[in-house]
């Protein structure tokens, strides 16, 4: 037993004695070094030139930017006036599943205000009644104000409008369906 320990003790200051004698690091003189790497790198063109073709010349006058607006707003509207559907804004007076309420609140604001026209939807499950039909929602706000006053649970909502010169045309084959 003796003799483990005195190995052990031997073959520990071996392996101390052996990591003491590792080699040092060389100092190595980078200031003489070249590397050309001109052959691998991308050639770009100059940006401005590239630029220039690019980017479209523009009108050099206001006019000419008035003429390009004018084409393009007229082509908008005359492409909105295909649709049959314009989106606006609406008074909605009323919106339950009542249909008697539904009855009832329509005749009031008829007698309340006949200067307005209700309107009275059904879109299952619930009636709506509907005063007016305005493109911008600034233009609903004096009406609902005014109906605001009898009918407090009224507000403006965004709706669809068919347009004047549409008709809805009712097909024979929707016609009697459930």
């Amino acid at each position: 037993m003796k003799n483990f320990w005195i190995f052990g003790i031997v073959l520990l200051f071996w392996s101390c004695k052996t990591s003491i004698g590792l080699p040092q690091a060389v100092e190595v003189d980078y200031s003489k070094y070249q590397e050309n790497l001109n052959e691998r790198l991308p050639d770009f063109p100059d940006y401005k030139q590239a630029l220039q073709e690019v980017t479209p010349s523009l009108p050099s006058s206001s006019q000419a930017v008035d003429q390009v607006l004018a084409q393009r707003i007229s082509k908008n509207y005359e492409k909105a006036k295909t649709e049959p559907y314009y989106s606006g804004f609406t008074v909605l007076v009323y919106s339950g599943v009542d249909r008697n309420e539904a009855f009832k609140t329509k005749d009031a604001l008829s007698l309340l205000f006949p200067e307005f026209s209700p309107e009275m939807q059904y879109q299952q499950p619930r009636y709506l009644v509907k005063v007016g039909s305005y493109g911008f929602k600034i233009e609903a706000q004096p009406t609902y104000y005014r109906l605001k006053t009898q009918f407090p649970a009224s507000r403006i909502i965004q709706d669809q409008f068919l347009r004047k010169e549409y008709t809805i045309s009712n097909s024979s084959n929707a016609k009697g369906q459930n």
